[in-house]
């Protein structure tokens, strides 16, 4: 890398160069899907020798910066600006910079991880040096719920907020943790990183593997070597091999849990080879919650269709969490439409015949709720 194109950048834009500055060759974008750096920092890319190289840093930053943002082309003692959105540039050589100035204060992981970390500090916030893994739990599970809810509503902006606060609990979490020496947020995302790499072979290997069907089956393939391992390096080498369900959590919503289950299990081939035999068993089960003769058989019978009806939706690769939910939401919206026309009738919900709140519900369905 030459040194010098630095120093030259910044006298022929006639700028002071920055107290922190990003330094690439721009060949380093060349196979990258997002910006490598943090978006917070000025970055000047060095090296933009072909079309074809700065029509790719173009669509990587389109990934992190708004179409409107401001670059500069510099090059022997020349300059030119350019919106991100119409980004094209010209005399293309190794000598060509671009020059991408920061994004703006707290735009970077790193800036957020900074001041978690500040609300934990001496000099923090009171209510934030306080909590603990135990205490955020709630906060924990009330986030991720909401999230949940703004992807059901297909709502964006309720989602970009969501996420915000569900990884606000990550950062904080993994800042407690670093504070008692057991891990940091770094290990939490080199963790992270390398599982999908590893669990990965067909995109980070040479593995080939014939479709979403050979993705999902090396998958339990992999992970079933992983606890394996795992197993062999407890405490004295005493095998504590955990078996397929096991990670599944346990606190997880029933259809949800029911679901993975199911899910896990037909990856290794326990699954039946038509879905006739799951509608069979659907039909078995009814007829045994027609025979149920106390409330422990009735309990155990209607446990027994809903899991059967679980995997009727796996077969239909629907969501039955999902599903459920939005047919909760839909009778919602429909009961409110019938309380809002006894209120319109200047009546109490209560003194409505089955027939007339029944009247109100077909109302209700026909304007599409």
């Amino acid at each position: 890398m030459d040194f010098s194109l630095v120093t030259s950048a910044f006298e022929t834009l006639r700028i002071t160069p920055p107290s922190r500055l990003i330094l690439l060759e721009a060949q380093m974008l060349s196979s990258a899907h997002v910006p490598p750096y943090p978006p917070d920092m000025p970055v000047l890319l060095i090296g933009i020798d072909s079309q074809e190289l700065a029509s790719h840093v173009r669509t990587v930053l389109l990934t992190t910066y708004p179409k409107e943002h401001g670059l500069f082309w510099v090059d022997r003692g020349r300059w030119k600006e350019e919106r991100l959105t119409g980004l094209s540039g010209e005399g293309f050589s190794e000598s060509l910079c671009l020059y991408v100035p920061a994004l703006g204060e707290g735009t970077s992981f790193e800036s957020f991880a900074e001041i978690v970390a500040h609300l934990r500090a001496p000099d923090g916030c009171p209510w934030d040096k306080e909590q603990t893994h135990e205490t955020l739990r709630k906060h924990l599970l009330e986030e991720s719920y909401e999230a949940i809810s703004a992807i059901d509503l297909g709502d964006f902006a309720d989602m970009r907020e969501e996420f915000g606060d569900l990884l606000l609990q990550i950062v904080l979490h993994s800042q407690i943790a670093n504070e008692e020496g057991q891990f940091n947020i770094n290990q939490v995302v080199h963790g992270i990183h390398s599982k999908i790499v590893r669990r990965h072979p067909h995109v980070f290997g040479e593995l080939e593997l014939d479709g979403v069907d050979g993705v999902l089956a090396n998958w339990e393939k992999l992970k079933e070597k992983e606890r394996k391992e795992l197993a062999l390096s407890g405490a004295e080498g005493k095998k504590q091999e955990k078996g397929l369900l096991d990670g599944v959590p346990k606190i997880l919503p029933a259809l949800n849990q029911a679901q993975e289950y199911q899910d896990r299990a037909a990856r290794v081939g326990f699954d039946w080879p038509e879905i006739e035999g799951v509608l069979e068993k659907i039909t078995e089960e009814i007829d045994e919650v027609k025979r149920a003769t106390n409330e422990a058989e009735l309990t155990s019978e209607l446990g027994d269709l809903l899991f059967a009806l679980v995997n009727l939706a796996r077969w239909k690769k629907v969501d039955a969490e999902s599903a459920l939910r939005g047919t909760n939401m839909k009778f919602k919206k429909r009961f409110g439409y019938v309380e809002n026309g006894a209120k319109l009738q200047g009546r109490e919900l209560s003194s409505l015949t089955l027939e007339e709140m029944d009247a109100l519900w077909n109302e209700a369905k026909v304007s599409g709720l």
